[in-house]
This record gives structure tokens, C-alpha cells and sequence, in this order.
């Protein structure tokens, strides 16, 4: 079997590029950029008032000038005036620094009255106060987002600010999720004592949709091989990434990799040595078409989604990698078998303290009402099976932080 480590590595080094395409800015966000995006213009593009008041000239009241004849209003948008020498210019925040003019003075600070503006006695005004210097957040050319960068709704703002009206994001891949199994039955409709009902597609399309995969639909398959090959062979036409759950462990019933081999699905890997997941299965198609098969148990399922399916779908759209996080474990940890070991894990944080992973016991790989309330889960290397209180692991959210 694999390690964790080398399965992750197999499925970066197979999965081909998304590609890109051009989209307007009210679709990007979540999208990953495709291109740089340079300045348009100096920011803030010229010297910028932070505060109403009036504009002076700073020599004036070095001079011993208080009082001072208004010359006129300027609001933001307005061109910029030119100040007469021993006059102040109303001002109003987010106007351009009138000409001539190098010191604010706040409104708190004067008195108008008879179209004269009074600066208090005892005030101290300073050159250049209250004013945002053109330039001095970013020069015209400056690459303010590479390559790589999640679209947030802050780079919609800088992406907007540099006059741009469509952005280069990576293409989004169509995706099938499949479950397959006798056993499940939809939300919603008769079920017997001996069946269950159907949750790892719903999670799992939640899940890449908290990603920023929202292209997913979802089929449900029973255990038949004939009809197994019949729809997977029609989603591989239509999809460019297939997630199935479940049919890939050593019973009877476990067709899929039978069937994805009878389809020209390459297998890469069948097994990592880690619990929960450790009969997941990888393969790419005849249009290199990724194909995860994870195994049935929600637990499981849900982990190898996070684990390994994320990763690669982030790595194909050109995402750039995030470090590594860790914390540190609440509590004492046994963990026997010779296997990595995925621990559901809730965060505990205290002030000026180490974020605490608490272990979250679930009773078997099919008990996943009890990663509600989770973050994430840590991982326990293979080598070791004692992890004291406080041994650092590495976590992996649910969702990035």
C-alpha cells in the first residue's frame, strides 16, 4: 500500500490542468485567478483628504495665521481648486488636495462665521496632516493579485479598483458524484428495516461546493455490474472528474474496479495504508477524466474527499498551495495499527495559547453524526503509536480557514 503522502503525490502528478477561461467580475468570486492583475493608476491616484475641515497652507499658519476667509467648497469628485495664499478651501473627506494648499484642519477645530473659518487657539497643525499621499498604498504597474489567489470578495474590490471588467479564472470541471449500493434510499421516500438512508452524496457535494466546485450533480447506482458500466461510462463522457462512494473494499458486491477497468479507466493506486479510507482507489480516464472511488463508510468517504480529492481539484485550477497548519493535541492519543491515522478533531483556543486539537471519538468509520461540531481532523504519523498531550499535528480543516 501507499503512504498518505505518496497517494497525494500519485494524484497531483496525474491530474491534468483545468485550463482557464475569461469571465466578468460579478462571476469570479471563489473562482481562482488566472492572470495578474497590475494597477491601473497610482493608489489613491492623487493626494487624498481624510478629514472635513478646511485646506490651508501650513506656512500661513506658521505665519500666526487663525483666521482664515473661506474661498470656497470642495467635495469629493470635485477637480481640484487652487488655494489664494492667506484663504482656506472648505473640504470635504475623499477630495482631492486642493493646489497650493498642505495642511487639513478639522472641522472640530474651527469656527465659520461671516464666510471666515477660525482655527482655535492652542491648535497645533501640522504639515501634510489628514492627508493620504498619492502613491503611497501602491504605484501605478504594481501587481496587487498573482496567479493562483482564491477571489475573495476583497480582490473583487482590487479587481474592480484597476478597471477591469473580466478577469482570466480557472475553467470549473464538471462533476459527477455517484453512490452506489443496494442499501441506500433517498431523503424522502419508504424505507425498509434493512436499508439506510442514502447521505455520503449530499455531504459530498456540500463539501466541493464549500471548495468552489458547485458544477456536481449527484446519480445513485445499485450494486449491478452491466448497469454499473452503462451510467459510469455515460458520466465519463459528460464529466471531467468522477467522485464515487462505496463498491471498491474485497466483498462480492465491490464491482467498481472491475467496471472502471472494463471502461479504460487506468487505475494508479488501490489502497493507502490509513484508517479511516484505507480501500480508497484512483484512476484517470481515456480523456485523462480523474476517478476517485472512495469507500462507502461516511467517515471514510468524507475524509478521502478532503484528503485527497480537494487537493487535487485545487492543484488542477492552479491554486497556489497553503503552508502547512498544526496543532497541538488536547489529550493523550492511542492509535495501535500500523497505519496513518485521520482523528476527528474539534479546535479549542485559549488567549495567548497554542490552538488545541480535541480528539472527537466516533464509534466506527460509519459514525458521522459525530463529525458535526468538528473542524477538521489531525494527522497521527504511522510510526508512532503513543501521542502525548500537547504532540503537534498536522490539521486539515473541513473547509480552509
Amino acid at each position: 500500500m501507499l503512504t498518505t503522502a505518496e497517494a497525494l503525490d500519485a494524484i497531483l502528478a496525474s491530474v491534468p490542468d483545468a485550463g482557464a477561461k475569461v469571465v466578468s467580475i460579478d462571476r469570479a468570486l471563489n473562482r481562482i485567478l488566472r492572470q495578474s492583475v497590475h494597477a491601473e493608476r497610482d493608489q489613491p491616484p492623487f493626494d487624498r483628504v481624510t478629514m472635513d475641515g478646511i485646506a490651508i497652507s501650513h506656512a500661513d499658519f506658521m505665519a500666526g495665521k487663525r483666521q482664515f476667509p473661506i474661498q470656497a467648497m470642495q467635495a469629493a469628485g470635485d477637480p481640484a481648486l487652487t488655494l489664494e495664499p492667506g484663504h482656506a478651501i472648505e473640504i470635504m473627506t475623499g477630495a482631492s488636495l486642493p493646489d497650493g494648499a498642505d495642511c487639513i484642519v478639522p472641522v472640530e477645530r474651527i469656527a465659520v462665521a461671516n464666510g471666515a473659518a477660525e482655527i482655535e487657539a492652542g491648535y497645533a497643525a501640522e504639515q501634510r496632516q489628514f492627508i493620504h499621499a498619492r502613491g503611497s498604498d501602491h504605484l501605478k504597474g504594481t501587481e496587487l493579485l498573482a496567479p493562483g489567489t482564491r477571489i475573495s470578495p476583497m480582490d473583487i474590490a482590487i479587481i474592480a479598483s484597476c478597471g477591469l471588467t473580466e478577469i482570466a479564472v480557472s475553467s470549473a470541471p464538471a462533476i459527477r458524484v455517484i453512490s452506489t449500493g443496494n442499501e441506500l434510499v433517498p431523503p424522502g421516500e419508504p424505507i425498509a428495516p434493512h436499508q439506510i438512508r442514502m447521505s455520503n452524496g449530499p455531504a459530498l457535494i456540500a463539501m466541493l461546493a464549500s471548495h468552489g466546485f458547485s458544477d456536481c450533480s449527484h446519480d445513485h447506482l445499485v450494486d449491478d455490474p452491466e448497469l454499473l458500466k452503462e451510467h459510469i461510462g455515460r458520466h465519463l463522457d459528460a464529466a471531467d472528474v468522477l467522485v464515487l462512494s462505496g463498491g471498491v473494499s474485497m466483498g462480492k458486491a465491490d464491482f467498481l474496479p472491475e467496471v472502471l477497468d472494463s471502461l479504460g479507466v487506468d487505475v494508479v493506486f488501490h489502497k493507502i495504508s490509513q484508517r479511516p479510507g484505507k480501500p480508497m482507489w484512483f484512476g484517470l480516464g481515456p480523456r485523462q477524466q480523474a476517478v476517485f472511488a472512495l469507500p462507502g463508510n461516511p467517515v471514510s468517504a468524507l475524509v478521502c474527499c478532503r484528503q485527497y480529492v480537494i487537493p487535487a481539484l485545487n492543484a488542477a485550477a492552479g491554486l497556489r498551495p497553503r503552508p502547512p497548519e498544526f496543532a497541538s493535541l488536547a489529550r493523550d492519543v492511542t492509535f495501535k495499527p500500523r497505519l496513518t491515522c485521520f482523528l476527528p478533531v474539534r479546535l479549542v483556543y485559549s488567549v495567548g495559547g497554542p490552538v488545541l486539537a480535541m480528539p472527537v471519538h466516533t464509534n466506527t468509520s460509519g459514525d458521522f453524526a459525530s463529525l458535526s461540531g468538528t473542524d477538521g481532523y489531525v494527522e497521527l504519523a504511522l510510526e508512532q503509536t503513543d501521542f502525548p498531550s500537547g504532540t503537534p499535528a498536522q490539521l486539515h480543516r473541513w473547509r480552509e480557514a
